[in-house]
This record gives structure tokens, C-alpha cells and sequence, in this order.
């Protein structure tokens, strides 16, 4: 916690779940055994331990977007996100300047007084014991033998109102002096002692120190105090028979109106009146419970602290029930996380094609919240007005989709538009489709996925597809030799699947226009090989037959050779040199290639190969290199050289 909004949700998220439990354990009162009562705290433990919204989820509501809501209507600022590092206060990352950072700097300081003020005492209560008198007392030896117990130092103290265990590492049995102490109470505190119980006092009192601001949390650290020594009284019980149970509860009650200041890492029979009450309660209706009730009792905790654990991550779909305000909504949208970075990129497309502000702020950088926050701001004001031209039924790709980097994408948005460019119509010889495309990039920011536009939308001409866009810009390999450029082109299209079928008779399919912030890509590829003549034109007509045959290599994932070593692949050799011309080869690992007749081709817009694509998982390892086989032939002349074709062009702006 680095602020007091993250404090702020910690201890909301650890108060839902304190809530939680005092309902469940007023249900179950009369029916789990005391060893389960106090069980049943680990639940809240563990969530007082563990960072909110550690998994990206949050327990029973969705505190983060009340937490970011309260804080927008308090300082008017948008531009960060509640975020729990780690459930203790870490220290600020800049000097206070805000209301905001003196009152986390005041709760760290109030946990540290605490936290001071628990240590003095403990230190002093030490001080005070070695001042004692060590003795062997013929009660705990014996106490210990009967019961099988194990025993400690004892030392008698001037002044004790009662017996108490002090240290967990190395513990010492405080007894009053010149006061007759009864077996019963010397048994309690040995059973203290087994079960390092003052252990737990401490681990109650650090949760005290965090959370001193909060007074539920407060009341469940004396409700844990109070079912711990429950829990020894039933202990203490389950050992003694008729009269000695009773003699146990007569000693309680003398205890009722003793003074209560217990210390950090001590254990004593009495604590406080109002709790030795309900513990005399629980003595009078005390019974061993059947062993099968364990087994219950731990599916039940296992049960309640799976559900917790696991939680609810907001959704998209309630985002639509939030009437439209900037601080709810906006602070409703910061909350749904896009937690890949494909959800990401779909937020930002749904987004653009719905011109929906809360769907941006899904996506948006922090340092972009403000401006979204402001109705007057139109944060996609840069389009030119595409995207009043937009179709959302008709989807979106992300064009030539490539990884900089770890956590580092980029593509190319399409969007299809239903209406061409002011100024612009339908030209059917370029293309059958007008387009608004723009670049992105998406990046991890904390636990979140964002996206951010790498130039403005612009209007292009072109194929709403992967195959055989010559709109946009291509991964392109080449190699050049004699007067020939060989060159192979591919291309990427991505989208998060959003159509919906419906209709039983008549099928329809829909674009579903919410975003899926945790969404995966489904993909398509596209590659084709083609040959351009770069010497005299006149030269052309000398050939009457040109094949080229390409295989992918990679350098960082070579083929294992016979020997274990490895090897790169060699290019594909003609498949097809038994078949008839104008034949083409495609196949997954990315090898393709083609022979064609050169009679009647136009030289001039190069000659075309061979092509093909798939669908699936994209490789976002582009291939390194390919290696091709290249023939030319004429009735007067023959050229053929293996080759090399190095990336030319990235396939982005």
C-alpha cells in the first residue's frame, strides 16, 4: 500500500469478508466446535494477508470501483487506479503534496505508534518478569506429567492479577505471587503453551497495528482474542470430568472484573469480563463434538475460502447498466482491466467503431483519464469524421499484427466503412471497399493492457481482407540477382471472434460490439511469391518459363540435425517438376512456391507465383529469412541460383 486509496481498498475488501464471516459464524454458532470458530478467522487472515485484487478479481463487491469512484467525486482526479503492491504500508514514492498523501502519511504513522506502543509494553512486561523469582512449582510439573504437556521456566511476580505464558521462542509461565494458583488455571496455560497460542495473540495484534482505523476490523481482532481462549477452555474441558468442569467455570467467573491489559505475545486466562461471559456461556452448553464434525467443518472453510479466493472480475455487460456520468461510468471502465493485450486492442476497435468514451477509458493510458473525464473532450476528434462512416456490424481487423518486444505490440486498425471519404466515391477499379485505418500499439501499464494510436485515421482504398491487400503496407522479403528481384510478401489479419449466430431456420450472424477484455485473436495469413524483371525490357521476351520455390528459416529455432547438432532447412526444391506449368505449392510451415508459363504475362506488375494463407494462432516470430530456389528458362538461355530473401519492409506506417 503506497497510498491511502490502496489502504482504502485493502481494509474494504478485508471488511466485506469480515462481514462475511460474523453472518457465517452467527449461523453456525451451536453447530462448529470452537476449534473451528477460531479456524474460521484464517479465512480473514489470509485475505488480510494477500494484496487486493491480487488475481485481478475482487471479493464479494466490486470495491475497486467504489474506491476509484469515491476518489473521483473527492479530488476530481482520474488519472490513477487504486492498486495494492503488498498489504503492509510501503513507503511513498514522492514527497506528500495532497490532502490525500498527508492522510496515508498519518495512517502509517498511527500504525507504527501502534505498533511502538505494543513493543514497549511487551518489552516492559519482560522487564518486569525478570524482576521475579524462578520456582519450582510441584503444580506445573505435575500438571505437565498427567496431561502430557510440555512445561517452562516458571517465575513468581509481585502484583499479577492472574497466570499468563510470556514469549513464543522462549516462553516463561507468570505466576502471582503470594497467591495460591489453581490447577485448572495452571492446566489452561500449559495448553496455551502446546499450541503456541501467544504466537496468535501476535499475529492479532500486527493485524490491529495495520488496520487501527478500522473499528469492524477492530471487533473481529477481539472476536478472534475471545475464540482462542475459547478454544482452550474446550481444550481445558475435554480433560477434566463432573465436578472439576464446574470448579473450571466457577474460576472464570471470579475472573469477570479482573483488569484487562494484555500484551503482545502473552496469553492469559482472563480476558475482560464481557468475554469471560460468553465464554461461561459456552461452558455451560459444552459437549465433544462427534469427530465427523471436523471433517465438516474443514469443507466448509475449504469451500468459503476457495469462493473468496477465486472472487468476481467486473464485466463489461454491467458496465452497459451504469446510467452515463463521468465519474461512474469512467470509474466503472478503469476497473475492468484489459488483461491481454488482444482485449485490449478489441476495446479500442469497439471503442472507435461505437465512439463509446467508457469503452476508451478500458484501454486508455492513466495519463489519458483526465481528458476522458471531461464531456466537452472528444477523444477521437483526430478521425476526420470516419468514423461517423464506420459500419460496426461490419467488425474490424488488426492488420499485420507484430511483437516489438516483450509486452510490446503493434498492428494496423480496419475499419470498414459504409460510405466513402467526403469528397471520395466508390472507384471499382482500385478496390470494392473504403476503409479508416489507423496504427496502434499495446502495452503492459501495471496490471493492464493498453493501447495507444500511433497516428491518425485515415481513409484508404483497398480490400477489407488479408489476401492481396495492396492498400496497406506488407511484410516483404527480397533478394536480387542477375536482373531479377524475387519477392515474397505476407500478411496478418486479426480480430477477437464477436459474431453470434442466431435464428434456427434462417441463420443470421451478428457482430457483437462489447468488448471481451480478456479476449484471444483468431488470425488469418496470407503469403504469395512474385518475380519483377529489372534489366531491358526487351530482354523479356526471351523467356518462356521462371519457377521459385521458398522455405522459411528462423535462426533462433534451426531444425535438429542426425547427429543432435542442428541445421537450417534447405530451400524447397520443385515439387511440381513433374506436373504441368503453372502449378503452385502452399503448406504450413510457411514453404510455397510456383512455376508459370511466361507467354502473354504482364511483365510489369511482376509475375505472380504462387500464394496462400491459413487461419489459427498467429507466429508472431516472423520468419528471419527465406531460403529460395530460383529457375528461369528460354529456348536460347537458362538461369538458376539458390537465394537468400531478408526482410525489406515490417508491414506497418
Amino acid at each position: 500500500m503506497r497510498d491511502i486509496w490502496s489502504f482504502l481498498l485493502q481494509t474494504m475488501t478485508a471488511s466485506g469478508v469480515a462481514v462475511l464471516l460474523l453472518l457465517l459464524k452467527a449461523v453456525f454458532r451451536d453447530k462448529l466446535p470452537p476449534r473451528w470458530q477460531f479456524a474460521a478467522w484464517g479465512v480473514l487472515a489470509l485475505f488480510l494477508l494477500l494484496p487486493a485484487g491480487w488475481n485481478g478479481r475482487y471479493i464479494l463487491v466490486n470495491w475497486p470501483f467504489y474506491v476509484e469512484l469515491f476518489r473521483s467525486a473527492l479530488t476530481g482526479e482520474y488519472g490513477a487506479l487504486a492498486y495494492v503492491a503488498a498489504p503492509i504500508p510501503l513507503p511513498p514514492q514522492s514527497a506528500p503534496r495532497a490532502a490525500a498523501d498527508w492522510l496515508f502519511l498519518l495512517y502509517t504513522a498511527g500504525a507504527a505508534a501502534l505498533l511502538l506502543r505494543y513493543l514497549i509494553s511487551y518489552v516492559r512486561l519482560r522487564l518486569a518478569l525478570r524482576g521475579g523469582r524462578p520456582v519450582e512449582d510441584g503444580r506445573v510439573r505435575r500438571a505437565a506429567e498427567e496431561y502430557g504437556l510440555p512445561a517452562c521456566p516458571v517465575m513468581e511476580v509481585d502484583g499479577l492479577p492472574s497466570a499468563f505464558i510470556c514469549g513464543v521462542f522462549k516462553p516463561v509461565l507468570a505466576l502471582p505471587a503470594g497467591a495460591a494458583t489453581d490447577e485448572k488455571v495452571i492446566l489452561h496455560e500449559l495448553l496455551h503453551l502446546k499450541y503456541r497460542d501467544a504466537a496468535w495473540g501476535l499475529v492479532i495484534c500486527f493485524f490491529r497495528c495495520l488496520h487501527w482505523c478500522n473499528p469492524l476490523l477492530w471487533y473481529c481482532a477481539n472476536r478472534a482474542g475471545n475464540d482462542l481462549e475459547s478454544l482452550c477452555d474446550q481444550r481445558v474441558l475435554e480433560r477434566l470430568e463432573g465436578e472439576d468442569r464446574r470448579d473450571y467455570g466457577r474460576i472464570l467467573l471470579e475472573m469477570a472484573d479482573e483488569k484487562y491489559a494484555r500484551a503482545p505475545g502473552t496469553s492469559s486466562m482472563a480476558n475482560g469480563g464481557k468475554n469471560i461471559r460468553r465464554r461461561i456461556e459456552a461452558i455451560a452448553r459444552f459437549k465433544k463434538y462427534p469427530a465427523g464434525m471436523g471433517l465438516v467443518s474443514v469443507c466448509v472453510l475449504l469451500v468459503l475460502a476457495a469462493l473468496l479466493a477465486a472472487g468476481t472480475q467486473a464485466g463489461v455487460d454491467n458496465l452497459l447498466h451504469w446510467v452515463y456520468t463521468a465519474p461512474s461510468e469512467l470509474a466503472y471502465a478503469r476497473t475492468v482491466p484489459c488483461t491481454t493485450y488482444a482485449g485490449a486492442f478489441d476495446a479500442y476497435a469497439k471503442a472507435a467503431m461505437t465512439c463509446n468514451r467508457s469503452y476508451r477509458a478500458m484501454c486508455a493510458p492513466l495519463s489519458e483519464q483526465n481528458a476522458l473525464a471531461d464531456p466537452n473532450y472528444a477523444w477521437h476528434s483526430g478521425t476526420g469524421g470516419l468514423l461517423g462512416r464506420v459500419n460496426p456490424g461490419d467488425g474490424y481487423r488488426i492488420y499485420n499484427l507484430t511483437r516489438l518486444e516483450e509486452d510490446v505490440y503493434e498492428g494496423i486498425l480496419m475499419l470498414k466503412l459504409g460510405r466513402p471519404p467526403k469528397g471520395e466515391e466508390w472507384d471499382s477499379t482500385e478496390s470494392s471497399q473504403w476503409m479508416a485505418v489507423q496504427p496502434l500499439r499495446a502495452e503492459k501499464e501495471g496490471r493492464r493492457w493498453v493501447v495507444i494510436p500511433q497516428g491518425e485515421f485515415q481513409a484508404v482504398q483497398g480490400e477489407f481482407t488479408v489476401y492481396g491487400n495492396r492498400a496497406l503496407p506488407t511484410v516483404t522479403y527480397e533478394a536480387q540477382w542477375d536482373d531479377f528481384t524475387l519477392q515474397l510478401r505476407y500478411q496478418t489479419a486479426s480480430y477477437v471472434n464477436s459474431y453470434e449466430e442466431s435464428g434456427s431456420f434462417f441463420s443470421t450472424r451478428t457482430f457483437r460490439s462489447i468488448p471481451q477484455p480478456g479476449g484471444e485473436f483468431d488470425s488469418e495469413y496470407h503469403e504469395e511469391v512474385v518475380v519483377f524483371h529489372t534489366g531491358d525490357p526487351a530482354e523479356r521476351n526471351r523467356y518462356t518459363y521462371m519457377s521459385a520455390y521458398c522455405t522459411a528459416i528462423r535462426y533462433d529455432r534451426p531444425r535438429r540435425g542426425p547427429a543432435g547438432g542442428t541445421e537450417v532447412p534447405e530451400a524447397v526444391k520443385n515439387p511440381n517438376a513433374d506436373n504441368p506449368i503453372n502449378t503452385s505449392y502452399h503448406s504450413s510451415d510457411h514453404s510455397l512456391g510456383g512455376n508459370r508459363s511466361l507467354e502473354d504475362r504482364d511483365w510489369e506488375e511482376g509475375i505472380y507465383l504462387a500464394g496462400g494463407g491459413g487461419s489459427g494462432d498467429l507466429d508472431l516470430d516472423l520468419a528471419d529469412a527465406y531460403l529460395a530456389s530460383f529457375y528461369v528458362s528460354g529456348p536460347d538461355r537458362t538461369k538458376e541460383a539458390e537465394l537468400t530473401l531478408l526482410p525489406t519492409e515490417r508491414g506497418l506506417f
